[in-house]
């Protein structure tokens, strides 16, 4: 015969249990969401790489790469993390874009970037340089098509685009917006293709200069700049000769897995490529996990913010 206490005794101690497993697993979630947001989007990264991509020879050529600032305002350890990258004293700084969070955040940027504009720089837009970002859920990512899908939309509230260009060119920063342009920076010279954003599809490849190579002594070095590392738009800089390139857009996945390892790039970049250097078709690429995140999804998990510091240095006989 079933006692009927003991049963009733069993069914609050399963209930309990649930209980206790629910509020832990509520707790655990509360305290990652708190992680993420108050500790990890704030632990600021210099990561290093070396390209052997020079003459034998050739001097040492520094590179600082930054991305996806998503600058709003009031970001003082971003700011502080910015100013203090001007110690690293780069021959040249690449931005790939991505630099607002906000209508108002235009100051704010150019306040964080102040020291950096001191140095020779290149830059490339990205989507939110063009439109402030809206909120959308973030698990979209885990399902939506890895295509560059966006294109313009009128009804996005238009950023400061044209003021924060002119603010850059102004401290003598080179936009890379569908053209090729070439610099000459401590005895190296730089070939430079670069394209409007992918992800917006505004990309138009314009190539490489078609003589920069045969008028100019060595060392030279032809450099490929994007915001969103699409394969189509890989595979043309490959093809037109890029000995190496620079992107961002990825956040590295922002939220990954421990040890890093990302599950979406938001574009057809395999996850696996969404930080650090890979090779497509032999030639080096340099994706940023970028410094910031979208105002409505401001959290890092397993995946700091960084800056890259890229030596170029001569290739080994």
């Amino acid at each position: 015969m079933v006692n009927s206490t003991n049963v009733a005794a069993s069914a609050v101690s399963v209930a309990k249990g649930v209980g206790a497993l629910t509020a832990a697993g509520s707790f655990a979630g509360a305290a990652t969401l708190a992680y993420a947001h108050f500790i990890e989007l704030n632990n600021f990264q210099v990561r290093h790489e070396t390209l052997p991509l020079l003459p034998a020879g050739s001097a040492d050529f520094t590179i600082l790469h930054i991305s996806d600032m998503h600058m709003v305002p009031g970001q003082k350890k971003k700011h502080e993390f910015m100013h203090s990258l001007a110690e690293i004293n780069p021959d040249l700084v690449i931005n790939t874009g991505d630099n607002l969070s906000h209508m108002k955040a235009l100051p704010s940027l150019l306040n964080a970037l102040d020291p950096l504009l001191d140095f020779p720089g290149v830059y490339v837009p990205g989507s939110n340089c063009y439109y402030a970002p809206v909120f959308k859920n973030p698990a979209r990512y885990l399902w939506k098509e890895s295509t560059s899908d966006e294109g313009v939309d009128p009804s996005k509230e238009r950023l400061p685009t044209q003021d924060m260009h002119d603010a850059f060119d102004a401290r003598g920063w080179v936009g890379l917006i569908n053209r090729f342009d070439t610099l000459t920076l401590n005895g190296l010279r730089l070939e430079f293709s670069g394209v409007d954003d992918p992800h917006l599809e505004f990309d138009r490849h314009p190539g490489f200069s078609p003589t920069a190579f045969d008028t100019e002594p060595a060392p030279s070095v032809r450099l490929g700049v994007c915001h969103a590392p699409y394969m189509r738009t890989l595979t043309r800089f490959v093809d037109d000769g890029a000995q190496a390139i620079f992107a961002g857009h990825t956040h590295g996945g922002q939220v990954c897995l421990p040890g890093g390892k990302a599950l979406v790039s938001n574009c057809d970049l395999d996850p696996s490529r969404a930080k650090g250097v890979s090779l497509q078709s032999g030639v080096p690429v340099e994706v940023s996990a970028g410094l910031g995140t979208s105002r409505f999804a401001a959290i890092r998990l397993f995946c700091p913010p960084e800056a890259v510091v890229v030596t170029l240095t001569a290739a080994r006989q």
